[in-house]
């Protein structure tokens, strides 16, 4: 058993009811509930100073305007509220006051903070910290945060542009540093920014159904920054960003899943091998504008066989290499393997003369 506060938590699952944000804090102590033997241990994982608890009232605070988690989705949030309804907050907020402000800014505890408001709550419990720079603020948050249900995507990279432009800093492998972002994470980042600012609205919706996926947007990219694409005289990026939004979610021309972009850019980039990208050009820019044209469409029939003798080529070296490796007298006793080998010798030969090459 283990004596919070008032209440006794008996169980690991008791705890683990309480909801994630209402048993772990973070921010400038970090606790970890641990079971051994039964019973339950603390461990402090931050080495500054533990700030002083206090409670304050609900209205003297305030959203942190730099909290990459800019969207709260209902489910999540009834259940912190519940949580919250049944044994308060448990875990204080942790806070700091701005010069010159009256009110508190939340670093951490948002989403405690909004279900106390809407369960009417006085006052809620805070732990006050000195008030951080920009770029501390930001990368306070990132830390924060980095080991919790993932964000939105687009909420990230838009504090992560922020930190970009503060800081001057456009590496991935710095940015993942600073942050504790995968580098991955940042790249994907980054090429959301990209995107005009009303389609960042659109994966910023409030309401999870009508909301546009980042992943939409960042298979799409590969498209409409594609070097041959874009100087092509055709080209208007928005009317191809707004006609693939539409397929997409129509399922028109092909369309059925975010990864169908890869396929166009495959088309692309088989083309470009076979000297035959104004063909797909034209097609991709029918692509765009009429309903009628599918992604199959944007095949050349050059270009998919230059692919398709390119696979070959790499198969056949691979093949040529292991021959070449093989031991025959460790494999003598494989007849099987020798059968197969002289019937491919056939229809190599047959190949041969089927295309006028004399064998060797």
């Amino acid at each position: 058993m283990f004596r919070f506060g008032s209440h006794e938590l008996r169980t690991k699952q008791q705890i683990k009811a309480l909801g994630p944000e209402n048993t772990c804090a973070r921010g400038a102590a970090t606790y970890h509930w641990r079971v051994r033997g039964g019973s339950m241990s603390i461990a402090t994982a931050a080495a500054q100073p533990r700030p002083k608890p206090q409670t304050v009232e609900t209205n003297r605070l305030r959203p942190n305007p730099h909290n990459p988690r800019m969207l709260f989705d209902a489910d999540p949030m009834l259940t912190l509220k519940e949580s919250i309804q049944r044994v308060g907050i448990l875990v204080p907020l942790t806070v700091y006051r701005a010069e010159g402000s009256e009110k508190f800014t939340i670093l951490d505890g948002q989403r405690r903070w909004t279900c106390a408001t809407a369960l009417g709550m006085p006052e809620v419990p805070i732990n006050e910290v000195p008030e951080p720079s920009l770029t501390e603020n930001i990368v306070t948050m990132f830390q924060i945060h980095k080991l919790r249900k993932d964000w939105e995507l687009m909420p990230t990279a838009l504090k992560l542009g922020v930190l970009m432009d503060h800081l001057d800093e456009k590496r991935e492998s710095v940015l993942a540093s600073l942050t504790g972002l995968d580098t991955a994470v940042v790249t994907r980042c980054k090429k959301l920014l990209t995107f005009e600012p009303k389609y960042h609205d659109k994966m910023l919706h409030p309401d999870p159904g009508r909301r546009l996926q980042a992943d939409l947007f960042i298979e799409m990219y590969p498209i409409v920054t594609d070097r041959s694409v874009v100087k092509a005289d055709w080209f208007n990026r928005v009317d191809m960003i707004e006609s693939f939004i539409r397929k997409h979610e129509e399922k028109l021309s092909g369309f059925k899943a975010v990864t169908d972009f890869r396929k166009i850019k495959a088309y692309l980039t088989a083309a470009r091998k076979a000297d035959r990208e104004d063909d797909t050009l034209n097609r991709l820019r029918d692509l765009v504008y009429s309903d009628h044209v599918t992604i199959a469409d944007l095949e050349v029939d050059e270009a998919r066989i230059h692919s398709t003798a390119d696979g070959l080529i790499r198969s056949i070296v691979r093949l040529r290499g292991d021959l070449m490796a093989l031991d025959v007298d460790e494999f003598a006793a494989e007849d099987n393997l020798w059968r197969e080998m002289e019937d491919f010798l056939l229809a190599l030969k047959e190949k041969l003369l089927s295309a006028e090459r004399r064998p060797v």
